[in-house]
């Protein structure tokens, strides 16, 4: 139920209660995020092998040894870059609003460095369609010896908490870092320029005040995340994502450069700005609040920061700012939650800072952007910019007047997880409103094992998750020799995460399976299940109460994982168990590498091929085996896609490297040309009953020939309209998402899948046709993590309808056409991507299938 406003008054006295700290005597310097490298995880050599110690303190020690939230460089500040300027772009979408095209922000902040020495730029990476990702850092300026004293009492903070919370030249010198990231919804505009006002504000303000400022605080902004959204007044970025909702997966360039931003500048406080809600919303956020935070340490701040930026924005004296909308404080449970770390304030509270959304209040986007007048669009940008910069500076002077308190609970919230203590009960009103519907918490797991060898489904995937672990400052070591760990052996080469380090919240949030949250709250803003344990294709196991005790060695990189297992000519087979696997094959197939399919997914290779092979082993951490002498199989030949589907599963079939398509209804019936096309995939945008007598006289043809993969609803009713496969799908609640168990079947999308998958509004079959063979099936207690209820009105949709029934199915229809039916989500916004081989295999078999068929019918 909604919560009672809390009456002013009362944060107040919570303010109060939060200690200011004296000024700072030495400026800080953290590294440049834009020196990091930003690497998609690979197969590269492991580096740093460093002897491993049991204690604590030593532990520490050898975490900086590790290179941990290092320093790349050493320079102070300004870090002056000369912009390069982009050419004006008259249709940019900001310049309708009266806000600054993306082409006039260079100039700007050139100018600024220009005039100021308390302004440094950087470019930390480059978006989708190539335009650069700036960082503004404004601070007084600093000797180099200043910054790398800043820099050890950063590394210090969170490689060894306790002696900072004892260091009294820390407490008394270290610049408070905070952070704000704007335009990461490409047409939510005015973030960018509220940050420019207050940038060009500190920079060039000549009062006591502000000097005093920035000598005891570093301020970062991230002006534009999302520079090719902001151009095309696009919410999603030049590849159709949504950054906002890849945190944990980090498929995009934008989310790894702020990925990489949190973790080099480690601010103790951030803002995300977005819009429109209407009434400005400034967080903190509804229950169900992440079960992996230290809630008290973020509560305590994100409640009183909130009400602050709320009384600025009343000061401004628009009519529309006159309160805001705080979901803690005025929403029901599940309208606005914090429970995903897929969003940007959310991800960073797991890097020590206390993270807010804020959404600035006038819509000017979409519609309102083409059916309102230029006057009253200017209006409202106005007013919003406004709020994005009250907001700001209402942050900072938190920021500034209770830094004692933000870096001491920084300082906590690692020395917690480098000592394994349980998270602090939360009591009822610690903050006003906080009940019992606000409290979350786990019990974090003593170590998770990622093994190697025989016991590692895939070492291609345990690879790709350990990179990405270090990628996100997880720590990950390496053990020397074998060692047993809750009645499991594991050999030499296994990697440990010990859930004793500063960011188990984290490695948490990333490993644990996650929570099956249906019966908490009624419903859920975004996702509530994910899982890189269960659903990125490496074994990994759970140990509860002990660590392994073994030596071990740091890991910055994975070891390789890729080679040719097979004697000097001999014919190689690949099992097709992970994306890898799918990239390797397509590959093979670009190379003119002729492949054979066998029944049971295996791909064979030529021997001729060895070298090729070898090659993509090492590129791509593939292996390959002996094939059985005299292998048979069905010619392979690089399908060629016809894909009517959503922006992420786009970009994942390019990225696995198939020949891909986009078609849509509109382009069938302007007549697309098929014949070239194998399979086609149905998700989206295509309706077999709305084509005109030409695209359905076209896609008959195909499917006469060719072969057919639909996902979700969209795809189901393609294949009734068209009749393809005998199967009657069925809907769960639109609503439902989360990590699912699901039992294997024989058939080719089946044999060697993962016992888990993803499913968003799921679907089942039933009714199936003669030649129909169930892959999947759903569990008897499907859901493992997430939200999934029945419908309230008539008990449908629920997961005890689904248990048993099939969630994969495939055949040969009616028409002749090899098809798959996938009612779950096996590319969901590029993160299971443990379940992309299934889509590859899917892929494979209704070409090589579909080709046989269709020689039968020709040759009848």
């Amino acid at each position: 139920m909604p919560r009672t406003p809390r009456v002013l008054a009362a944060l107040l006295s919570l303010a109060v209660a939060l200690p200011a700290t004296p000024a700072a005597a030495a400026p800080h310097g953290p590294p440049a995020p834009g020196e990091r490298a930003t690497r998609e995880p690979g197969n590269g050599p492991e580096r740093h092998e460093v002897a491993a110690t049991d204690p604590l303190v030593a532990a520490a020690a050898d975490a900086r040894a590790q290179g941990h939230n290092q320093p790349t460089k050493t320079a102070g500040y300004p870090r002056q870059t000369r912009l390069r300027v982009y050419p004006v772009d008259p249709t940019d979408r900001a310049v309708k609003l009266g806000l600054v095209p993306y082409h006039g922000i260079a100039p700007l902040l050139n100018d600024l460095q220009a005039r100021s020495d308390r302004v440094s730029v950087e470019v930390v990476g480059q978006s989708t369609l190539g335009r650069d990702l700036y960082l503004v850092t404004v601070t007084a300026p600093e000797h180099a010896s200043q910054t790398r004293r800043q820099d050890r009492w950063r590394r210090l903070i969170e490689d060894d908490p306790r002696a900072a919370a004892r260091d009294r030249g820390l407490r008394a010198g270290y610049k408070t870092p905070v952070w704000f990231n704007g335009n990461i919804h490409g047409d939510e505009w005015e973030g960018t320029d509220g940050a420019l006002r207050v940038i060009g504000q500190l920079a060039t303000a000549t009062d006591p005040a502000t000097r005093r400022l920035l000598e005891r605080t570093r301020l970062y902004f991230t002006v534009t995340n999302n520079p090719d959204g902001r151009v095309a007044g696009t919410r999603v970025n030049g590849a159709g994502f949504d950054v906002n909702r890849d945190h944990v997966t980090s498929s995009q360039p934008e989310s790894r450069a702020v990925r990489d931003v949190v973790i080099a500048t480690q601010p103790v406080l951030m803002l995300d700005e977005h819009g429109y809600t209407g009434t400005t919303l400034i967080e903190p956020s509804t229950a169900p609040h992440g079960q992996n935070y230290d809630y008290d340490l973020y509560i305590r701040h994100a409640y009183p920061n909130a009400l602050g930026m709320e009384a600025a924005i009343a000061a401004l004296g628009h009519p529309e700012t006159a309160r805001a909308d705080i979901p803690f404080r005025d929403y029901a449970p599940g309208d606005w939650d914090d429970w995903p770390p897929i969003f940007t304030p959310m991800y960073a509270i797991y890097h020590g800072a206390v993270g807010h959304t804020v959404e600035v209040p006038l819509q000017v986007n979409r519609g309102a952007y083409d059916g309102l007048p230029v006057e009253e669009l200017r209006r409202r940008s106005a007013v919003n910019t406004d709020v994005a910069a009250a907001t700001i500076r209402a942050a900072i002077g938190y920021a500034d007047t209770h830094r004692a308190a933000l870096v001491a609970d920084q300082i906590e919230l690692f020395r917690r997880g480098w000592a394994g203590e349980p998270q602090r009960h939360i009591p009822d009103g610690y903050v006003p409103g906080f009940g019992p519907e606000d409290r979350y918490t786990t019990e974090f797991p003593r170590a998770y094992v990622i093994p190697a060898g025989s016991g590692q489904r895939s070492p291609a995937a345990a690879a790709r998750l350990v990179d990405l672990l270090v990628a996100h400052d997880v720590r990950v070591r390496r053990a020397k020799a074998p060692f047993a760990l809750a009645g499991t052996w594991h050999p030499a080469g296994s990697y440990v995460v010990d859930m004793r380090q500063p960011k188990r919240g984290l490695a948490n949030a990333i490993l644990e399976a996650g929570r099956d949250i249906s019966a908490l709250v009624p419903q859920m803003y975004d996702i509530s299940g994910w899982s890189h344990g269960l659903l990125w294709g490496a074994t990994v196991h759970t140990s509860r109460w002990a660590a392994p005790r073994v030596p071990t060695s740091p890991v910055a990189v994975a070891g390789p994982t890729g080679g040719v297992l097979a004697p000097p000519g001999r014919d190689l087979a690949l099992t097709v168990t992970d994306g890898k696997d799918v990239q390797a094959v397509n590959a093979l197939l670009d190379a003119g590498v002729r492949l054979r399919r066998q029944d049971d997914g295996t791909i064979l290779v030529p021997a001729a091929a060895r070298r090729t092979a070898a090659g993509l082993a090492d590129r791509l951490g593939v292996r390959f085996t002996a094939a059985r002498p005299h292998a048979g199989g069905r010619v392979l030949t690089k399908p060629v896609l016809a894909v009517a589907v959503s922006a992420d599963e786009l970009f994942v079939l390019r990225q696995l490297g198939f020949d891909v398509r986009p078609v849509s209804t509109a382009a069938l019936n302007a007549g697309y040309d098929l014949s070239e096309v194998d399979t086609l995939v149905v998700s989206s945008g295509l309706s077999y009953q709305a084509l005109n007598a030409a695209a359905k006289s076209q896609v008959d043809a195909l499917l006469a020939r060719g072969g057919v993969v639909t996902r979700g609803a969209t795809g189901a009713r393609f294949n009734s309209d068209a009749g393809v496969l005998p199967a009657r799908a069925v809907a769960g609640r639109t609503d439902a998402n989360g990590v699912v168990s699901v039992r294997n079947g024989p058939g080719p999308v089946g044999a060697g899948a993962l016992p888990h998958s993803f499913v968003y509004a799921p679907l089942w079959f039933t009714d199936l046709g003669a030649g129909v063979t169930v892959d999947q099936r759903y569990a008897a207690t499907p859901l493992v993590a997430g939200h999934w209820i029945a419908d309230p009105d008539d008990g449908t949709g629920g997961p005890a309808e689904a248990a048993g029934q099939a969630a994969v199915v495939s055949g040969v229809g009616p028409r002749g056409t090899a098809a798959v039916l996938f009612g779950t989500e096996p590319l969901f916004r590029a993160h299971p991507k443990g379940l992309f081989a299934q889509v590859g295999r899917a892929i494979y078999w209704t070409a090589t299938a579909s080709a046989d068929t269709g020689a039968a019918v020709r040759a009848g």
